[in-house]
C-alpha cells in the first residue's frame, strides 16, 4: 500500500472527524437556539399580557414594558438570523461529506490503468464528474447565499 495512498485515506478519515465535531457543535447550538426561542417567547407572552391588562399603569411603566418587548424581538430575530446560518453550514457540511465520498470514488477510477477500465468503469467516472461538479455548483450557490445575507446586513 504506497505512502501517498495512506496519506489521502489519513486526511480523509481527519477532515470526516473535523466535519463531524463541526456537526455536533452546530447540533448543539441549534438546541440551545431553540431553548431560548422558548424562554423568550415566554416572556414575550408576559410582557404583552402585562401591556393589554395594565391600562392603569403610569406612562413611564407601560414604556419600559414596550421597550422591554421590543429588546426581546430584536433578539429573537437575531437568533433567527443566527439558526438560519447554522442551517446553511449544515447543508454546506453535507455537501462537503458528498464532495469527499464522490472525490474518493473518482479517484479509484482514476488510480486504474486506462488499459484495465471498462466502458462501464469510464462510465462511471464521467457519472462521478458530473456529480462531483453538481455538489461543487451547489456549494458555491450556498457560499453566495451568505455572502448576499452578509452584504445586506451591513
Amino acid at each position: 500500500y504506497p505512502t501517498w495512498k495512506r496519506t489521502l485515506a489519513r486526511r480523509a478519515r481527519e477532515s470526516q472527524v473535523k466535519r463531524f465535531c463541526r456537526a455536533q457543535a452546530i447540533q448543539r447550538r441549534l438546541e440551545e437556539i431553540e431553548v431560548t426561542f422558548r424562554e423568550l417567547e415566554q416572556q414575550g407572552i408576559k410582557l404583552e399580557k402585562l401591556l393589554r391588562d395594565e391600562n392603569e399603569s403610569p406612562a413611564d411603566q407601560q414604556t419600559r414594558w414596550t421597550n422591554q418587548l421590543l429588546y426581546l424581538v430584536q433578539k429573537k430575530n437575531n437568533l433567527m438570523s443566527e439558526e438560519s446560518d447554522l442551517m446553511i453550514a449544515v447543508q454546506e457540511l453535507k455537501l462537503e461529506e458528498k464532495q469527499c465520498q464522490l472525490d474518493q470514488k473518482l479517484r479509484s477510477y482514476m488510480n486504474k490503468q486506462e488499459t484495465m477500465k471498462t466502458p462501464e468503469d469510464e462510465k462511471a467516472e464521467q457519472d462521478i464528474l458530473k456529480q462531483l461538479l453538481e455538489v461543487v455548483n451547489k456549494r458555491n450557490i450556498l457560499i453566495q447565499m451568505q455572502e448576499e445575507k452578509r452584504l445586506s446586513e451591513l
